[in-house]
């Protein structure tokens, strides 16, 4: 298997294409030598040993800075405790075949350990280093990076970030604050139904749970919240907001250096967004289900009054290229669509060497045929390597 960070690869040739290029689509070939794009070419010529792609689009790989499906695999059922190399073995696999070329896989950060149910365990850093072992070791098919979801709301947010290094490839710190009652569980009855239904507690147990989040908040989240912010810079990481639903939300986060909000609650958090030049991710699932399973703003809606710059899978990893198309074709520009899951998250965590198909940038494609409204995924390749 490839190393997706090194080794040169043979030469391959990608023509008769559709080149989803930097605002517009043209019909080209593209030359993938020694891990890079070296040759970008108009015209649908076929030239000897290339691939004749039809017609088919060429993109970028995807960009996917914000996924929980790993934690689908550690934890397939409740209580099913799924050993971490295999389970990230299959989510690399997963992934790579959603297209997927550079993922930041989320892990938490904080934990509660003492009271009754809804509380959760330390995994961030034994799941980090067996990322970055098999990572290292050439066993995955896609780029990894780690995203750590900073829990504000918790009891170890300090030591459990203590834990991580300028070395552990952290290209994301966000701020995370699940306390009840505000942000992304501002109504109390949808996360209520959330809690209940995940951890399956009675009336009384989901009570006694919010009053400790709560005590857990006013004890430690000033504290937590500046440490995580300090951390971030430690280790090299972009910053990013989480839920945010107001303004002065949005300013604290501005002012912290938050360079991306991830799923803002309401269209004021991402105007305001907007206007302090914090990029706004939003849900593909919120997208393609045309609204927010826990009653916050349709991403539709932000991306009709402009304020959609990226997607993140969230938790299903193919919704992230079937968003980036329905938005591109809604909007009648394929390419502004794929920038949304390329070029745009790429360049909002500092990742300038991709997410556009040009010479020189790492050789990280995606081959799609359109089914109608449907996008078919033909091949990905990373570093100029087929991995699907």
């Amino acid at each position: 298997m490839p190393q997706p960070d090194g080794g040169a690869q043979a030469e391959t040739i990608l023509a008769n294409a559709t080149l989803v290029l930097p605002g517009e689509t043209v019909r080209g070939s593209v030359v993938l030598r020694g891990g890079l794009i070296t040759v970008v070419d108009a015209g649908a010529a076929v030239p000897r040993n290339a691939v004749d792609c039809g017609g088919d689009l060429i993109a970028p790989g995807l960009v996917e800075l914000h996924t929980d499906n790993l934690e689908r695999h550690l934890l397939p059922r409740p209580g099913v405790h799924w050993p971490a190399p295999a389970a990230i073995v299959a989510h690399d696999a997963e992934l790579a075949g959603c297209g997927v070329t550079t993922v930041f896989d989320a892990l938490r950060v904080g934990s509660i350990l003492t009271g009754g149910g809804g509380g959760y365990r330390k995994y961030a850093r034994g799941v980090a280093t067996a990322i970055l072992a098999l990572h290292g070791a050439g066993a995955l098919r896609i780029r990894h990076r780690l995203h750590l979801r900073a829990e504000i709301c918790s009891e170890t947010l300090e030591e459990e970030l203590a834990e991580f290094g300028p070395d552990d490839r952290i290209g994301i710190v966000s701020l995370m604050d699940h306390t009840p009652g505000q942000r992304q569980f501002a109504d109390e009855a949808k996360h209520k139904q959330y809690v209940q239904g995940k951890h399956a507690l009675s009336d009384a147990a989901f009570a006694e749970h919010v009053a400790r989040l709560r005590t857990l908040k006013a004890a430690n989240g000033a504290r937590h919240e500046a440490a995580a912010v300090a951390e971030a810079a430690r280790l090299g990481a972009t910053l990013a907001s989480h839920d945010d639903t107001t303004a002065e939300q949005v300013e604290t986060s501005a002012a912290h250096g938050a360079r991306i909000a991830e799923f803002p609650t309401t269209a004021l958090a991402a105007a305001a967004c907007r206007a302090r030049g914090v990029a706004v991710m939003m849900g593909a699932p919120n997208l393609l289900r045309g609204g927010s399973h826990s009653g916050n703003v349709a991403a539709g809606d932000l991306a009709a009054a402009g304020l959609l710059d990226i997607l993140s899978s969230d938790y299903a990893p193919a919704s992230l290229l079937l968003g980036a198309i329905k938005l591109g074709l809604g909007i009648g520009d394929i390419a502004a669509g794929v920038a949304t899951v390329t070029d745009t998250p790429a360049h909002a965590a500092g990742l300038v060497d991709r997410g556009r198909i040009a010479a020189g940038l790492k050789a990280d494609l995606i081959r799609i045929r359109l089914d109608g409204d449907l996008p078919l995924l033909r091949g990905t390749w990373v570093g100029g390597a087929r991995v699907a």
